[in-house]
């Protein structure tokens, strides 16, 4: 958690960081976090707030002491999405997030946040495999339609894979730096632990665990606070 930020964030204010950044604390998917869910009381003013941010995701909280929040992109509500829990555990120092998909456990290990997560609460994505990271590079946006995650081993043995993330909602995302919720679904299908070097240069570490949950970890920064 940053203790900064803590001291100088309104209620009202918003922290936007970077969730899954390279080692080097750059790129990273952007995230929006309302510390106090009361100021966007429902549905439609969340919404709309998401929608101006722009921003792949925005989370709402709703109890910040029992990790309670609400998930937003600018056009639709998620029950569930990687970035945004990883994010809202680290910045809130929390043990427990609570989407509306179920309770995520968190872990903290350096200066990687974990969370624990089941692949069946991920929304559907389509994992489009590619013969090499090239190929995965040289991709350009599709039309809007299907969520796509395409991917290619870069080192088979290793574990380590090229991806890109292409949302095909038409809402101004066309493609998203860092997917923890397509990284999710591709541990469950590959059934081993993951670094994916996504987007532009975002790391995302994954390891198949017991009963079905799978932990999902990565850096976050704090990038700076908008006051509202």
């Amino acid at each position: 958690m940053n203790v900064t930020a803590t001291a100088t964030t309104s209620a009202t204010d918003i922290d936007v960081l970077r969730v899954f950044c390279s080692g080097d604390g750059r790129y990273g998917n952007a995230l929006g976090v309302v510390r106090d869910g009361r100021a966007y009381p429902d549905e439609a003013s969340r919404q709309a707030l998401a929608k101006e941010l722009g921003f792949s995701e925005t989370v709402f909280v709703d109890d910040p002491e029992r990790g309670i929040v609400d998930i937003y992109t600018p056009g639709v509500r998620l029950p569930f999405a990687g970035h945004p829990l990883v994010g809202s555990a680290w910045l809130l120092d929390l043990e427990v997030v609570r989407p509306p998909a179920g309770e995520v456990w968190v872990r903290g290990d350096g200066e990687f946040t974990w969370i624990e997560a089941r692949a069946e609460w991920a929304p559907p994505r389509t994992l489009r495999r590619y013969g090499s990271a090239a190929e995965v590079d040289a991709l350009d946006v599709p039309e809007p339609g299907e969520w796509i995650y395409a991917w290619a081993w870069e080192d088979e043995a290793a574990g380590r894979i090229r991806a890109r993330g292409f949302p095909g909602r038409g809402d101004g995302i066309d493609e998203d730096e860092a997917t923890g919720a397509a990284a999710l679904l591709l541990t469950d299908r590959l059934g081993r632990a993951l670094n994916i070097t996504q987007g532009r240069g975002s790391q995302i570490l994954t390891a198949p665990g017991p009963d079905g949950v799978i932990e999902l970890g990565g850096r976050v920064r704090l990038e700076r606070i908008l006051a509202r």
